[in-house]
């Protein structure tokens, strides 16, 4: 017999995962977002992983982070899974999804989707290959009302303060107030300012301004640019700041009365906890007015936790109607990952089970077999030994998964039922149709 070769377990860069004590924090977290998005009246929906690839191109230049889907061995002449990919985020396959079932939807539909993601990216700190994002959007048709740009942040900020994270701030900008402001200064091509200023926070003021220096503008213009980028504040006295800039345009008057409708709407949330920072560009070339960006206030180097904004058409590419959306998303893998490492995470039980029935015996089995389903029937997660050991390995065995409670049916000798409180050691007589756990 040929030796069987061993194959070395290692770790893919980019792709978390997580021990069971780890990730049962992780299932409550995400219960606590879906809990959070259904009280806004948000509907669950999923897609699947793949799409076809000009689907994901829609979303503008992205072809270098999208996994493509292939097959180890490929039929001759067939390239149809050539053209899938895994998508690298949840927005763009929202967008088709609404698309294909225009005719089966309520609009304004308002939809939450949590899922994994792929993006082809170098992994390093907060960026990961494979990770899952928890996306709300709104789609109407025509038109979106201003109010659910200030719902977006709203939502957030109640499923986030729930979870006891390091303290963090979400900023809002609006495109329309970056690109009029370019306008005015009579800039041409204001979206490549935009996704210049995008790397302010990356690069710095000098690095931006090489690129700008590069695009053509001039030292007045690219003052004026990173000056506007500069200006924060919680409320509508960012306009006034706007203002003294000396800019104007259309387009500008309209992003600013937009973003302060947001701040006025959002002026009941905590002090600090939603600014206007108009360096918040957000790269992409779909966003066309609110755009939303959070980071860890200790470490915002780190990378956004919360993004999204308000796009006009990325639905419409795929039906002939105007659907507008605004949509944000959370970073659950980004937020979760920090905490992972830095050992911040609430403590997490390494199994759900609640009871371990013990199996005194090979004649005894049915009896055990018989309360662990009396008990799971009564809700209480349960297991019962898979075999007749020495009780000591059974109770070293919950004690190694965190079992708290460990249950004894009636052992040969006559002995009533009778349950072990793990934690405290303390052990009685129980009846498995009325028991109940004991309040901690």
């Amino acid at each position: 017999m040929s030796e069987q070769r061993v194959i070395r377990p290692t770790p893919i860069s980019g792709f978390p995962e997580w021990l069971p004590e780890i990730r049962s924090v992780e299932q409550r977290w995400l219960d606590h977002i879906r809990a959070g998005f259904e009280r806004y009246g948000f509907a669950s929906i999923e897609t699947p992983s793949v799409e076809n690839l000009d689907v994901l191109m829609a979303k503008g230049e992205t072809s270098k982070e999208v996994y493509t889907l292939h097959r180890v061995q490929e039929e001759d002449g067939d390239d149809s899974e050539a053209r899938l990919g895994l998508h690298f985020d949840l927005t763009v396959p929202f967008a088709r999804y609404v698309a294909q079932h225009f005719n089966e939807l309520a609009f304004p539909f308002k939809r939450y989707q949590i899922q994994r993601v792929w993006r082809g990216e170098r992994p390093q700190e907060g960026r990961y290959r494979e990770f899952t994002q928890c996306d709300i959007d709104v789609i109407n048709v025509d038109g979106v009302p201003l109010h659910f740009d200030a719902e977006m942040p709203r939502v957030v900020h109640e499923v986030l303060a729930g979870l006891d994270l390091p303290a963090w701030t979400l900023s809002i900008n609006n495109r329309k107030v970056l690109q009029g402001f370019y306008e005015g200064l009579g800039i041409s091509d204001p979206l490549a300012v935009i996704r210049a200023v995008d790397k302010l926070h990356k690069i710095g003021d000098d690095g931006v301004r090489q690129i700008l220096t590069e695009e053509g503008l001039s030292a007045g213009q690219i003052d004026s640019c990173l000056e506007l980028a500069r200006i924060k504040g919680a409320d509508r006295s960012v306009v006034e700041q706007v203002a003294k800039l000396g800019a104007e345009s259309g387009l500008l008057s309209q992003g600013l009365e937009e973003l302060a409708f947001v701040l006025d709407s959002l002026s009941d949330l905590p002090e600090g906890s939603v600014v206007a920072d108009l360096s918040i560009a957000r790269g992409l070339d779909y966003y066309t007015g609110t755009v939303y960006e959070a980071a860890f206030d200790d470490d915002p180097g780190y990378g956004s936790i919360v993004a999204g904004g308000r796009y006009e058409n990325l639905a419409g590419q795929f039906i002939r109607r105007n659907l507008p959306g605004v949509g944000i998303s959370i970073g659950l893998t980004r937020i979760f990952a920090k905490l992972a490492a830095e050992d911040r995470l609430p403590a997490g039980r390494t199994c759900p089970t609640d009871v371990l029935v013990v199996v005194p015996s090979d004649e005894r089995r049915e009896e055990a077999l018989r309360t662990g389903a009396l008990l799971r029937g009564r809700g209480f997660n349960t297991e019962v030994f898979h075999q007749a050991s020495k009780v000591g390995k059974q109770l070293q065995y919950a004690s190694k998964k965190g079992i708290p409670f460990v249950w004894f049916p009636p052992f040969d000798d006559g002995r009533p039922h009778e349950v072990k409180d793990m934690a405290t050691g303390e052990q009685g007589e129980a009846d498995p149709a009325l028991w109940e756990r004991p309040a901690s």
